[in-house]
């Protein structure tokens, strides 16, 4: 289980401002439903020119609902000039904290808020969820360089897997990692490649029980809500050194868009939180075999 503040389970299980504001002076759209994370923020303005009031919507989990939460309680009482200057530290301080693996969740908070007062500032000429900047470098997330150079300079990160936390990026098939190396260097120089000449020592690997948990856990937490909500279930078979068996349950089973949904977001995410080595396999021929762990 992941451990969470007081502050964080406070705004996930009594979140503040859900909703979406009608006619908002500023809108911000940001992540989407195939990554697994969707956030929407909105704010008005009061006739002092402050932010009078802010709501949001999301798709995502325990950090994104709180991390959303609580910026709404930040920026009120804000002029821009002031909510601008808000990052997504400033969240996490705020909150107490959040786990390294879901940095990524406050990281949104932030873009949707800048999203949102561009485009209250552009009259709108600036859409709700403006076209990203850059090169895209992280295609199984739609991450740019651009993007990546920003939360490195703004979380002084050093490593690729601090990037995927923050970012996303490298999490799904890890094509990409080679070339997030080099941003963190040109963004950080010197400073990295020192680091890099004396590397901290490796924490130590999971035992095949600890993924095993770890691997119930990212499925029962991120994936399976969204399968539920579309009548579809998924079920831990086995794992068998770094093959992860599952069956499809209810609408999933028969849907052509299986083999997406194993890929991109079964293995994406187990990719993303527990190890890049790991592959996602659809067994079939499940009526004999018991569930990993004993879950039936």
């Amino acid at each position: 289980m992941w451990d969470y503040t007081e502050q964080v389970m406070e705004h996930f299980l009594h979140p503040k401002n859900v909703g979406r504001i009608e006619n908002p002076d500023g809108i911000g759209e940001v992540g989407s439903l195939a990554c697994g994370d969707a956030l929407t923020f909105t704010f008005k303005l009061g006739p002092d020119g402050r932010i009078a009031d802010a709501k949001f919507q999301t798709f995502g989990c325990a950090s994104a609902i709180a991390s959303s939460s609580v910026l709404t309680e930040m920026v009120k009482g804000l002029t821009l000039e002031e909510a601008e200057k808000i990052t997504n530290r400033d969240i996490v301080e705020r909150l107490g904290g959040l786990p390294e693996q879901k940095m990524h969740c406050s990281v949104m908070g932030h873009e949707a808020l800048m999203a949102a007062i561009a485009n209250y500032r552009s009259k709108g000429k600036v859409p709700a969820s403006a076209p990203k900047t850059g090169r895209i470098v992280c295609t199984c997330f739609g991450v740019t360089d651009d993007e990546i150079r920003r939360v490195i300079r703004d979380n002084n990160l050093m490593t690729v897997e601090q990037v995927t936390n923050y970012c996303k990026a490298g999490g799904g098939c890890g094509g990409c990692k080679g070339q997030i190396e080099k941003l963190i260097e040109e963004v950080q120089g010197e400073k990295v490649r020192k680091l890099r000449s004396h590397p901290e020592p490796q924490p130590r690997k999971l035992t095949n029980i600890q993924k095993i948990a770890l691997i119930q856990e990212v499925l029962q937490q991120q994936v399976r809500p969204a399968m539920r909500a579309h009548g579809g279930d998924i079920e831990l078979i086995d794992v068998v050194g770094n093959r992860v068996l599952v069956a499809f349950r209810g609408m999933c089973a028969s849907c052509k868009l299986a083999d997406y949904t194993l890929k991109e977001i079964v293995e994406a995410k187990l990719h993303e939180y527990v190890s890049p080595d790991l592959t996602v396999e659809e067994e079939t021929d499940t009526a004999e075999r018991p569930a990993a762990g004993g879950e039936n």
